[in-house]
C-alpha cells in the first residue's frame, strides 16, 4: 500500500487513482467531522465534498510538516464554518452574567448507557449557533478568543454559547437516560 507521501504527489500529478485512494482513505473519519457540525446528513456530504475539492485544490500548500489527517480536518472545519456563517446569524451577547443559567451537574450515573453514537446524536441536535460554539471548544479545543474570530462573535457570546449548549445537552441526556432506563425497566 503507497505510503501518504506517494499518494499526494500522485494527486498533484493528477493521477486519478491517487486521488480516489486518499479520498476513500480519509473520507470516513472526515465524514464524522462533517456530521459534528452539520444539521443533517445532506448537509455532511455537501461540507464533505466541498471539503475535498478545497483539500485537493491546496495539497501544494501542504508541506508535510504535522499531521495530515489534521490539516485535512482543519480544511474540513473550515468548510463547515464558512458555511454556517453564510447560513445563520450569530447574535453578539457581551454579558455572559445576564445569560448564564445554573443548573445541577449531572450524576456519572445519568450517562449510564449511553453510547457514544447516542451523544452524537444529541449533540447534532442542539440550535447550529451552540453547536458550532460546543464543537470548536469541547471538540476541537479551541480557546473562545479563537472561536470569536473564527465564527465572528464576541468572546463573550462564545461563553454564552458554549454555556446554553451544556445546560440544553445536560438536559436532553438526562432525559434520555431516563427514557432508556423506562424501556429497560418496563
Amino acid at each position: 500500500m503507497p505510503d501518504i507521501k506517494n499518494i499526494i504527489s500522485g494527486c498533484l500529478n493528477g493521477n486519478r487513482r491517487d486521488q480516489e485512494l486518499l479520498y476513500r482513505r480519509h473520507s470516513a473519519k472526515l465524514y464524522a467531522v462533517c456530521l459534528q457540525y452539520s444539521g443533517n446528513d445532506e448537509e455532511a456530504r455537501d461540507i464533505l465534498q466541498e471539503g475535498f475539492i478545497k483539500i485537493f485544490a491546496n495539497l501544494n500548500h501542504y508541506k508535510f510538516e504535522g499531521s495530515f489527517e489534521g490539516w485535512m480536518r482543519r480544511i474540513m472545519v473550515n468548510t463547515a464554518l464558512e458555511r454556517y456563517r453564510g447560513k445563520y446569524n450569530l447574535y453578539r451577547v457581551d454579558d455572559i452574567e445576564a445569560l448564564q443559567e445554573f443548573g445541577a451537574e449531572p450524576d456519572s450515573e445519568d450517562y449510564a448507557g449511553l453510547e457514544a453514537s447516542d451523544l452524537l446524536e444529541i449533540i447534532r441536535e442542539l440550535p447550529p449557533k451552540y453547536r458550532m460554539v460546543f464543537n470548536l471548544y469541547a471538540i476541537e479545543g479551541y480557546s473562545h478568543k479563537e472561536i470569536s474570530k473564527m465564527v465572528n462573535i464576541s468572546e463573550g457570546t462564545s461563553k454564552s454559547n458554549l454555556s446554553r449548549a451544556r445546560i440544553i445537552l445536560q438536559r436532553r441526556v438526562s432525559s434520555y437516560t431516563g427514557i432508556k432506563k423506562k424501556v429497560s425497566n418496563g
